[in-house]
């Protein structure tokens, strides 16, 4: 039988190592327990609203200090990241955010839960810069998508467990000692963390097959950018305001998924966590699917260009349907509705997250992220307001789903017209194409 001598994909992976796996494995646990605790509050809405007497403005208040904080977090730990590295900058965001939401354990009114939170978010905002940032660093352009939606995978397990684990928590101990307990055995990932990220230069543990593979495309410049060069390139605004428009649906998802099951349903702390576990299993298969889209167009041939915005588009009609979930007949219709949008979020939001290291150099893919987060973060300070608005008026999801199920083909729309060939930015020669030009 005749064989081509070419290597297929098994036994290029063979050759090289897997050890930079590893680096997402660790990614993946750290995204888990930031949305563990980002997530509990939307878990424990009716339960703390009951105790602490809050209205559905109240409840949109708090998690808008949360987003205020992540808005700004965001854009100082993209430039943290880019000056001292993932590995410390991972850390100091990991004890601000674990802080923060242990102190949520100790609040007795709406201000001083909008104070710990705002604390969460600061240190939140840096998992998504730091995580991308290690990506670029420990892997190929043609692995990124699928790394990056690996480690964004990490979401919807968080998401998966925290309805699972804490109404356990809370109905034996009390929703204070949910957040305590959780806080404190979250940092046995700090320890992991610090002792096994290194750079690939720095890991003995690392083949030099593999750190030849991983440093197998064109060298980057060196030099650093500042925000406000930055500010003047299309490519960056494309990456923002792509997530300026999506990133609201999906902190609505998260904060609001067990309210609206908990309001149609008549669901409780007792019986969402099954149908809460259903959506975000849903939405793993979507974040790996995603990555894994791209970067098999990407082997097949495709353009990362065409690659990213072919799966963000197929995604963009995937989330439509969700208008239909607060008719669904049954609540499992619901969750099948509510899973495939949140599924086509992820696989967007994966992509989305890989476009900066596909146009910008290294040293700038930690302020990209930064600048779109912030972005992104604010559009979800608009969406939690316009959210607890139309809840406390019309007692009715229908106009929220409405903007839900459109925003993410004007998103990828926006991306393309602001950088229809994905241009990498070449510093040596012209630096992408300015907004005035």
């Amino acid at each position: 039988m005749a064989t081509t001598g070419i290597p297929d994909a098994g036994q290029v992976e063979t050759r090289v190592g897997r050890y930079r796996w590893v680096i997402v494995g660790l990614l993946f646990a750290a995204t888990a327990i930031n949305y563990v605790d980002r997530q509990m509050i939307g878990v424990l809405k009716p339960t703390i609203s009951t105790e602490l007497g809050w209205n559905e403005t109240t409840y949109a208040d708090v998690v808008t200090w949360f987003q205020i904080a992540y808005a700004i977090g965001y854009l100082s730990f993209g430039k943290i990241m880019d000056m001292v590295g993932a590995r410390i900058g991972f850390s100091i965001a990991f004890v601000i955010w674990t802080i923060g939401h242990t102190l949520c354990g100790f609040v007795h009114n709406a201000f001083q839960f909008s104070a710990a939170r705002f604390v969460l978010g600061i240190g939140e905002s840096g998992n998504f810069p730091a995580g991308i940032k290690a990506v670029s660093e420990w892997f190929p352009a043609k692995e990124r998508a699928l790394a990056t939606g690996l480690f964004n995978a990490g979401s919807n397990v968080g998401a998966i467990i925290t309805p699972l684990v804490v109404p356990a928590i809370t109905l034996a101990y009390g929703w204070r000692m949910a957040f305590i307990v959780t806080g404190v055995i979250s940092l046995l990932w700090l320890v992991a963390w610090i002792g096994v990220y290194r750079r690939p230069r720095e890991e003995k543990k690392l083949s030099a097959a593999e750190l030849a593979y991983i440093e197998s495309d064109p060298a980057d410049a060196g030099e650093k950018i500042g925000w406000l060069k930055l500010l003047r390139y299309r490519e960056t605004w494309a990456f923002a305001l792509g997530k300026f428009l999506i990133d609201p649906i999906w902190w609505l998802f998260l904060f609001w998924t067990p309210d609206f099951l908990a309001k149609t349903y008549n669901l409780d702390l007792k019986t969402f966590g099954p149908p809460l576990v259903a959506i975000y299993l849903i939405s793993d298969i979507g974040s790996i699917a995603g990555g894994w889209s791209s970067s098999t167009l990407m082997k097949r041939g495709y353009s990362a260009n065409a690659a990213r915005k072919i799966t963000m588009l197929i995604c963009a009609f995937l989330v439509m349907p969700i208008f239909f979930a607060q008719y669904a007949a049954s609540v499992w219709l619901a969750v099948a509705i509510v899973g495939l949008a949140t599924a086509a979020h992820q696989a967007f939001s994966a992509n989305l997250y890989t476009i900066p290291s596909d146009m910008f150099p290294r040293a700038a893919v930690g302020s990209v992220v930064g600048i779109g987060g912030t972005i992104g973060a604010i559009g979800g300070i608009f969406m939690s307001q316009f959210t607890g608005y139309v809840l406390q008026q019309t007692h009715s999801y229908t106009l929220i789903f409405a903007v839900a199920g459109c925003v993410y083909l004007i998103a990828v729309t926006v991306v393309h017209l602001l950088s229809p060939r994905l241009e990498r930015i070449d510093l040596a020669g012209r630096p992408g194409k300015a907004l005035a030009s």
